[in-house]
């Protein structure tokens, strides 16, 4: 997963750029950067770390222009190497730069295509650089000295029609304005929104409707599937549906993990649809044993939160806070490398001894991957002093790798592949387990105010919605993602194969 922005102001845009990333650094920490235009010229600035890391005062006194796109990483099918980060850059037609979130699932046909058809170089082995050059081809060939927004919508439908997959983009074409598409199915999630300024109206495209709220700008609206949004460098604003057959299934795991609870998703309150997941829970809860023993209802920080403060009140079961989070460790699902993510859980996490002793604990967590995390939190309430030790998953079994931009890894080293409930309460040490039901998170998410009638829940049911994942494709990711080729050169290996098969 990653997370972009875009701004068309009327002064320089980098500090809100900046800004925004800040707020989007959650959606990825690998690394981070910002490109700028200014009287037709670009300023770039970009590599691997968090975003104050990547950018100091120098930096930021060189991305000049009222008009620039940002973007922050965490490596899917990629590599960790700054070479990688993003915004990518072509210089025909006109410069186009592009930040991207999401997967391509049909990349190794494309790559071939634009080598052998639009004799196009790709230097890297990101996705992210073919959907450039898949645009900036579809552009060229308008073969305009100046493109209009009819030349820009007509070069995205080509997009949807030769990339499959999931991705939301924005790309700034130098010198005429800014333009963000999302996929035709809406997998991976976009908005965009607008404030008055003292000279005029600015508007900002980005991940998620946090990170306008945070720089003052009044949400429009998420983009729809298929949908793409150009904004001129001097603030003229349109909107166009691109794809031929769009068909609304946004990823229900935006709302388990990934976005930020004080996001609106797809018109959905993520904080809402979190509370209705604890909900959900407690009913199973009570229906699978309405004479439970729970004494304690404790999260695991941060993202289970609200979902665990739900589940305790309806169950009538006290909520606290039994572990302290120290807040300077990264989220540890988004961490490369598993050996990174393991030491990192002791240093992150730290129980109240208090909260635990002599007591039956049930733990909160927002979905279950790999098992390695919770099983050491389970060792760490044992140590506390818990009696017994419950566990409860607000999403189902995560039983599938995921293709659309979410770097689940390989099948194999999901803990749930292949395993039944008991199975995997055993291995992660817990006295029960209960996972939440699909039907339920389904409802959860889709159930309030704004009805949503599809989700893409591929992760949970092996059910790919683009239709083009087949196992031969899922094997080949498997060799890219697995853990013990992400700390050697065949995963490098590998990757290269994905692409160029």
């Amino acid at each position: 997963m990653c997370g972009i922005v875009g701004i068309v102001g009327k002064s320089n845009v980098n500090q809100a750029l900046y800004d925004a990333l800040t707020v989007l650094q959650h959606r990825g920490q690998d690394a981070a950067g910002i490109v700028t235009c200014e009287h037709g010229r670009l300023f770039l600035r970009k590599d691997n770390g968090l975003v104050r890391d990547v950018f100091h005062q120098r930096h930021m006194q060189r991305l000049v222009g009222n008009m620039g796109i940002g973007h922050v990483r965490y490596p899917t099918a990629g590599s960790s190497s700054s070479a990688e980060a993003q915004p990518f850059y072509v210089n025909s037609p006109y410069g186009i730069t592009l930040a991207h979130n999401g997967n391509l699932t049909n990349v190794e046909r494309l790559s071939r295509e634009i080598y052998e058809s639009d004799l196009r170089h790709v230097n890297t082995t990101s996705d992210s650089e073919v959907l450039l050059n898949v645009f900036a081809h579809e552009l060229a060939v308008r073969n305009k000295l100046q493109p209009t927004e009819e030349d820009v919508f007509a070069a995205v439908s080509q997009v949807h029609r030769r990339c499959v997959g999931g991705y939301a983009s924005v790309a700034m074409v130098t010198g005429y304005g800014i333009v963000g598409f999302r996929d035709p199915h809406g997998i991976r999630p976009i908005v965009f929104g607008q404030r008055h300024t003292d000279q005029g109206v600015e508007y900002m495209i980005a991940s998620e409707s946090v990170a306008l709220d945070v720089l003052g700008f009044t949400l429009i609206r998420d983009l729809a599937p298929g949908e793409a949004v150009y904004i001129t460098e001097d603030g003229q604003l349109f909107t166009r549906q691109c794809a031929e057959n769009p068909q609304y299934a946004p990823c229900i795991f935006e709302h388990v993990y990934l976005a930020r609870p004080d996001s609106l998703m797809d018109g959905v309150s993520v904080y809402k649809a979190r509370l209705r997941m604890g909900e959900k829970l407690a009913e199973k809860i009570q229906r699978e044993r309405p004479e439970h023993d729970i004494d304690v209802v404790i999260p695991i920080p941060d993202t289970s939160r609200t979902s665990a403060v739900e589940l305790a009140n309806q169950l009538g079961v006290k909520f606290r806070e039994g572990f302290v989070k120290n807040r300077y460790i990264g989220r540890t699902f988004i961490m490369p490398g598993q050996a990174a993510r393991k030491k990192s859980v002791r240093q992150k996490l730290n129980a109240i001894d208090l909260e635990f002793r002599g007591k039956n604990v049930l733990l909160v967590d927002d979905s279950i991957v790999r098992g390695t995390t919770c099983k050491q939190i389970i060792q760490m309430a044992r140590e506390a002093g818990a009696k017994k030790v419950y566990f409860c998953s607000a999403a189902p079994a995560v039983r599938y790798p995921n293709v659309y931009g979410i770097d689940m890894p390989s099948a194999h080293e999901l803990i749930a592949h292949g395993r039944t409930t008991e199975e995997v309460a055993e291995l992660i040490g817990a006295d029960w387990l209960v996972y939440q039901d699909l039907e339920d998170l389904k409802e959860a998410v889709g159930g309030g105010k704004v009805k949503i009638d599809a989700f893409d829940c591929a992760v949970f049911d092996g059910q790919y919605v683009t239709g083009d994942v087949n196992e031969q494709y899922l094997d080949r990711i498997e060799q890219a993602r697995n853990d013990a080729a992400k700390s050697t050169v065949e995963r490098v290996s590998a990757i290269i194969d994905l692409h160029n098969n």
